[in-house]
């Protein structure tokens, strides 16, 4: 059966005409759409460095951002040929709440790993404790932060643990102030232990002048007469003058014949008369 020619511009003109221009607009819709959504994803990127958001973060904000509006482009175009696009949006997000309640903990990381990039609480090479593990801080990414502990173990935290915890940074500022405690005998003369104990600190060139260091009696202890020893100094010197210090003073207090006790105690035995 041969189709008349009324029948075939029929069908041109109520399928293939209707039909074709959809498609073509739809066509055209997508590649429009892809070039605003790259063009807007570079703008975003470049607004990003501009304002010194971390790389980490810019490459994955504007893989989220290219991501979405690329999905919008191409349910518009879709939804140009017709196709009902309501189903498929109500299906999208129902499998986004499906694959964001299965990935709980790891959108936590995420978003506690964004909160650090963007507030830096810490950075590259500081020495921190957090979550309990103390390290300086190697390499910090979206889901987890990498510490190398003082015995040289690598340490992986989750950023969810750190963010909700308290972030203690010791290198955030330029000088830390030492805290120590020297006991001294009762029946030495404190102040002369005062002026041995300033003299230490005198001779250490790391000890800061601004602001001066501390020795006070902090303590009237059982069996020791205790001095709170406070020198400042620059962050990259804390451990090494603690410890040198400690050293340092016992020899000093050897020289002037000023004692360290330790803790004793005294027994008195009273001897029970025979009845």
């Amino acid at each position: 059966m041969e189709l008349s020619q009324e029948s075939i511009q029929q069908i041109i003109d109520n399928y293939v005409i209707p039909y074709g221009l959809n498609f073509l607009f739809a066509l055209i819709i997508f590649i429009i759409g892809k070039w605003v959504v790259n063009a807007f994803t570079k703008l975003t990127k470049s607004l990003m460095k501009k304002a010194s958001v971390d790389k980490i973060l810019i490459d994955f904000i504007s893989g989220i951002v290219h991501s979405l509006l690329l999905l919008f482009v191409i349910v518009a175009a879709l939804g140009q040929l017709g196709v009902d696009t309501t189903s498929l949006v109500a299906l999208i997000g129902a499998a986004g709440l499906a694959v964001g309640l299965s990935l709980q903990s790891s959108l936590q990381n995420f978003a506690a790993g964004v909160m650090l990039i963007v507030f830096r609480p810490f950075k590259n090479g500081d020495f921190v404790d957090v979550a309990g593990i103390a390290g300086v801080v190697e390499k910090i990414t979206i889901f987890t932060t990498q510490l190398r502990t003082g015995d040289n173990k690598q340490m992986i935290v989750p950023n969810g643990k750190i963010y909700g915890d308290v972030i203690t940074n010791y290198s955030a500022k330029e000088t830390r102030r030492v805290d120590m405690i020297f006991g001294i005998g009762y029946d030495d003369d404190i102040k002369k232990a005062k002026t041995v104990l300033l003299d230490v600190l005198e001779k250490d060139d790391r000890i800061l002048k601004d602001p001066a260091p501390l020795v006070a009696v902090s303590e009237l202890a059982d069996s020791s007469i205790n001095f709170v020893v406070r020198p400042w100094v620059n962050s990259s010197d804390y451990w090494s003058v603690f410890y040198d210090t400690h050293e340092n003073v016992k020899l000093a207090f050897d020289d002037a014949n000023i004692s360290i006790p330790y803790p004793q105690m005294d027994v008195h035995l009273d001897k029970l008369q025979e009845s």
